[in-house]
Protein backbone atom coordinates (compact mmCIF):
# COMPACT_ATOMS: atom_id res chain seq x y z
CA UNK A 1 0.00 0.00 0.00
CA UNK A 2 1.43 3.60 -1.08
CA UNK A 3 1.02 6.15 1.23
CA UNK A 4 3.51 8.59 0.21
CA UNK A 5 1.10 11.20 -0.85
CA UNK A 6 -0.72 10.95 2.66
CA UNK A 7 2.28 11.03 4.63
CA UNK A 8 3.65 13.94 2.25
CA UNK A 9 0.31 15.89 2.63
CA UNK A 10 0.08 15.10 6.61
CA UNK A 11 3.81 16.11 7.18
CA UNK A 12 3.50 19.58 5.32
CA UNK A 13 0.04 20.54 6.71
CA UNK A 14 0.54 24.17 8.65
CA UNK A 15 -2.23 24.39 10.67
CA UNK A 16 -2.67 24.81 14.65
CA UNK A 17 -4.86 21.26 14.49
CA UNK A 18 -2.92 19.60 12.05
CA UNK A 19 -1.83 16.05 12.97
CA UNK A 20 1.51 15.37 14.47
CA UNK A 21 2.24 12.42 15.14
CA UNK A 22 6.10 12.44 14.26
CA UNK A 23 6.17 9.18 13.13
CA UNK A 24 8.79 7.95 10.81
CA UNK A 25 8.78 6.13 7.35
CA UNK A 26 8.63 3.00 9.08
CA UNK A 27 6.27 3.75 11.56
CA UNK A 28 3.92 4.85 8.94
CA UNK A 29 4.23 1.45 7.02
CA UNK A 30 3.72 -0.32 10.05
CA UNK A 31 0.40 1.86 10.29
CA UNK A 32 -0.84 1.90 6.96
CA UNK A 33 -2.54 -1.98 6.61
CA UNK A 34 -4.58 -0.89 9.22
CA UNK A 35 -5.89 1.79 7.34
CA UNK A 36 -8.54 1.81 4.45
CA UNK A 37 -7.96 3.89 0.89
CA UNK A 38 -11.46 5.74 0.05
CA UNK A 39 -12.22 7.74 -3.47
CA UNK A 40 -14.35 10.48 -2.78
CA UNK A 41 -16.21 11.97 -5.42
CA UNK A 42 -17.22 16.10 -5.35
CA UNK A 43 -20.40 16.28 -3.27
CA UNK A 44 -20.07 13.25 -1.60
CA UNK A 45 -20.75 13.07 1.98
CA UNK A 46 -17.96 10.85 4.25
CA UNK A 47 -19.46 11.16 7.86
CA UNK A 48 -23.06 12.09 8.38
CA UNK A 49 -24.43 14.22 11.84
CA UNK A 50 -26.27 11.98 13.58
CA UNK A 51 -24.49 8.98 12.38
CA UNK A 52 -22.64 6.66 14.90
CA UNK A 53 -19.43 5.15 13.56
CA UNK A 54 -15.81 4.36 14.91
CA UNK A 55 -13.89 5.77 11.54
CA UNK A 56 -11.45 8.70 11.38
CA UNK A 57 -10.08 10.11 8.08
CA UNK A 58 -6.61 11.43 7.32
CA UNK A 59 -7.12 13.15 4.07
CA UNK A 60 -4.48 12.85 1.21
CA UNK A 61 -5.75 14.67 -1.87
CA UNK A 62 -8.77 16.76 -1.83
CA UNK A 63 -10.83 19.55 0.28
CA UNK A 64 -13.91 18.75 2.70
CA UNK A 65 -15.97 21.17 4.11
CA UNK A 66 -17.69 20.14 7.63
CA UNK A 67 -20.99 21.87 8.43
CA UNK A 68 -23.86 21.28 10.90
CA UNK A 69 -27.63 20.92 9.69
CA UNK A 70 -29.93 23.19 10.87
CA UNK A 71 -29.18 26.99 12.08
CA UNK A 72 -29.20 30.08 10.38
CA UNK A 73 -28.76 29.84 6.49
CA UNK A 74 -24.97 29.96 5.38
CA UNK A 75 -23.49 30.01 9.08
CA UNK A 76 -23.45 25.96 9.25
CA UNK A 77 -20.27 25.77 7.40
CA UNK A 78 -17.40 24.91 10.33
CA UNK A 79 -14.63 24.38 8.55
CA UNK A 80 -12.64 23.47 5.29
CA UNK A 81 -10.22 20.63 5.64
CA UNK A 82 -7.09 20.45 3.13
CA UNK A 83 -5.33 17.11 2.82
CA UNK A 84 -2.94 16.40 5.46
CA UNK A 85 -6.02 17.00 8.08
CA UNK A 86 -7.59 14.35 10.25
CA UNK A 87 -11.39 14.78 10.39
CA UNK A 88 -13.61 12.44 12.75
CA UNK A 89 -11.14 11.98 15.46
CA UNK A 90 -13.64 11.89 17.96
CA UNK A 91 -14.70 8.36 16.66
CA UNK A 92 -11.61 6.83 17.89
CA UNK A 93 -12.42 7.19 21.26
CA UNK A 94 -16.24 6.58 22.19
CA UNK A 95 -19.12 5.58 20.51
CA UNK A 96 -20.95 8.82 19.91
CA UNK A 97 -23.49 10.53 17.33
CA UNK A 98 -21.71 12.67 14.47
CA UNK A 99 -21.88 16.24 15.44
CA UNK A 100 -21.52 17.47 11.80
CA UNK A 101 -21.59 16.45 8.17
CA UNK A 102 -18.10 16.12 6.12
CA UNK A 103 -18.86 16.61 2.20
CA UNK A 104 -15.88 16.62 -0.40
CA UNK A 105 -15.76 19.89 -1.81
CA UNK A 106 -13.61 18.13 -4.80
CA UNK A 107 -12.63 14.95 -5.64
CA UNK A 108 -10.49 13.13 -3.46
CA UNK A 109 -9.06 10.81 -1.54
CA UNK A 110 -8.68 9.74 2.30
CA UNK A 111 -7.57 6.86 4.34
CA UNK A 112 -9.88 5.51 7.29
CA UNK A 113 -8.69 4.17 11.02
CA UNK A 114 -11.52 2.50 12.52
CA UNK A 115 -11.71 1.90 16.02
CA UNK A 116 -11.44 -2.23 15.26
CA UNK A 117 -8.82 -1.53 13.10
CA UNK A 118 -7.25 0.41 15.72
CA UNK A 119 -7.75 -1.80 18.99
CA UNK A 120 -5.38 -4.53 16.83
CA UNK A 121 -2.72 -1.77 16.02
CA UNK A 122 -3.11 -1.25 20.22
CA UNK A 123 -2.47 -5.39 20.30
CA UNK A 124 0.41 -5.60 17.57
CA UNK A 125 2.48 -1.98 17.96
CA UNK A 126 1.19 -0.45 21.24
CA UNK A 127 3.55 2.21 21.16
CA UNK A 128 2.62 2.89 17.48
CA UNK A 129 -1.14 3.33 18.51
CA UNK A 130 -0.10 5.53 21.56
CA UNK A 131 1.75 7.94 18.87
CA UNK A 132 -1.39 7.88 16.90
CA UNK A 133 -4.10 8.31 19.42
CA UNK A 134 -2.39 10.94 21.33
CA UNK A 135 -1.87 12.79 18.07
CA UNK A 136 -5.73 12.32 17.27
CA UNK A 137 -6.46 13.40 21.03
CA UNK A 138 -4.64 16.74 20.65
CA UNK A 139 -6.31 17.34 17.42
CA UNK A 140 -9.87 16.41 18.79
CA UNK A 141 -9.13 19.16 21.73
CA UNK A 142 -7.55 22.02 19.55
CA UNK A 143 -10.63 22.00 17.29
CA UNK A 144 -12.82 21.49 20.58
CA UNK A 145 -11.13 24.76 22.28
CA UNK A 146 -11.84 26.78 18.89
CA UNK A 147 -15.44 25.40 18.61
CA UNK A 148 -16.32 26.54 21.72
CA UNK A 149 -14.31 29.83 21.61
CA UNK A 150 -16.83 30.15 18.23
CA UNK A 151 -19.70 28.61 19.47
CA UNK A 152 -19.83 25.86 17.05
CA UNK A 153 -20.26 21.93 17.31
CA UNK A 154 -17.14 19.80 16.83
CA UNK A 155 -16.99 17.00 14.61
Amino acid sequence: MDITTLVQAVQTLNAVDAFKAGLGAAQWQALAPYMARHNLRAGEMLIRQGDVDRSAYLIEQGNLQVFANGGVPGANRIAILRPGSLVGEPALFAEVPRQANVEAMTPGVVWGLNAHRLEELCARAPTLALQVLRAAGAVMATRLRINLERGLPSV
